[in-house]
């Protein structure tokens, strides 16, 4: 009798699950089966149509037994693919000569690093003047937006006009009888985009971080003053550290955002422009010369590219993409049950070890 006693205290008991008691399960499912088709449709189906699109490629040329002009496309493989690097495209650019995917690789990467690094700094400073307590602030609020509900061609028209030859960038610093060509095809053309750009989306990790800030206690920076803690030290060991998971989803949001410019540098120093030609511009740029398969494998290891930094900044840096409170607490739930299984079932796996030596010792 105690043997059994035993083993149903060691035996995991399990529970019914209830679809409708934490928002989980077939209810969450219903609620979510629309957005999923619609992101099925917007987003999955193209997914797949350019995968499929990369395996073939446009027929071109004249056809050597027929001697008919060749049409339609052909099953190629990986060939798109490998054509990456076997038949290098060499092209000038800021870097030097160099294939041109890699040109574009190495521009998208270095408008990705300066740019949010420039615009984390400038976004947490508008953060923290927007989050102070003065008279004003809403309009301070609204002019430090502004940048960023202008739609990006309409910047990059405008910012076009102001690094124009005799525009007032060159004015401003003082060059107007040697100015700078910022629209060329040059270094320059680097810096007139980043600048554009850190003055657009500045405000956007700026907004975030000041969500961010407002979910701070006020007692916690009395209780720092008190303490004799100064500005720097406050900001360093209070704000940063609590800030950091809205800052953290804010750099990410920013970092995939800017892996993926087009509009920016094509509408301000246009197509063909090695100097400052991203990725999605190669890409479109293959597309419209109809080499669809190539365009295709390009956009595929773009998109390869972004996986692999949005999950680095999910495991290195620890992003809260979600950031849903509910859902966290249930999956700690989980885990903990887990754990609690495993070792009840050790406990019942020791029992009957026990039991089994007693029988036969006897």
């Amino acid at each position: 009798m105690a043997v059994t006693t035993a083993e149903r205290a060691a035996t995991p008991t399990k529970r019914r699950k209830n679809a409708f008691s934490d928002g989980q399960g077939t209810l969450a499912a219903i609620l979510l089966s629309p957005t999923l088709l619609v992101m099925f449709i917007v987003t999955g189906i193209p997914i797949v149509m350019s995968v499929t699109e990369s395996f073939f490629r446009k027929n071109d040329g004249i056809d050597p037994v027929t001697g008919a002009v060749k049409s339609g496309t052909d099953f190629v493989g990986i060939q798109n693919f490998t054509d990456i690097f076997a038949h290098p495209a060499t092209v000038a650019g800021v870097f030097g000569s160099m294939d041109r995917l890699i040109n574009a690789f190495l521009n998208t990467t270095v408008f990705t690093i300066v740019c949010v690094i420039l615009e984390t700094i400038l976004g947490v400073i508008m953060a923290l003047i927007m989050a102070k307590a003065f008279r004003g602030r809403g309009i301070v609020r609204a002019s430090i937006l502004v940048p960023w509900a202008i739609p990006t061609i309409v910047s990059a028209m405008m910012w076009k006009l102001i690094f124009n030859t005799s525009g007032v960038a060159n004015k401003v610093l003082g060059l107007a009888d040697n100015p700078i060509l910022w629209l060329a095809d040059n270094k320059y053309s680097q810096w007139a985009i980043i600048t554009a750009d850190v003055w657009k989306t500045a405000p956007f990790i700026g907004l975030l971080t000041l969500a961010g800030l407002q979910t701070i206690p006020a007692e916690v920076y009395e209780a720092a003053k008190v303490d004799g803690a100064n500005a720097w030290q406050t900001f360093t060991k209070i704000t940063l550290p609590m800030v950091k998971p809205a800052l953290v989803v804010a750099v990410l949001f920013r970092t995939l955002d800017t892996l993926r410019m087009f509009d920016l540098p094509y509408g301000m120093i246009g197509p063909n422009k090695y100097s400052v030609e991203t990725l999605s511009m190669f890409a479109y740029q293959e597309a419209q010369q109809t080499r669809y398969g190539q365009a295709a494998a390009y956009s595929i290891f773009l998109f390869f590219y972004i996986v692999l930094v949005a999950f680095l900044f999910v495991k290195l840096l620890g992003a809260d993409v979600i950031g849903d409170e509910e859902l966290r607490a249930v999956n700690a739930q989980r885990k903990r049950m887990k754990e609690l299984h495993k070792k009840q079932a050790k406990a019942t796996k020791a029992v009957r070890t026990t039991i089994t030596s007693g029988g036969s010792a006897s």
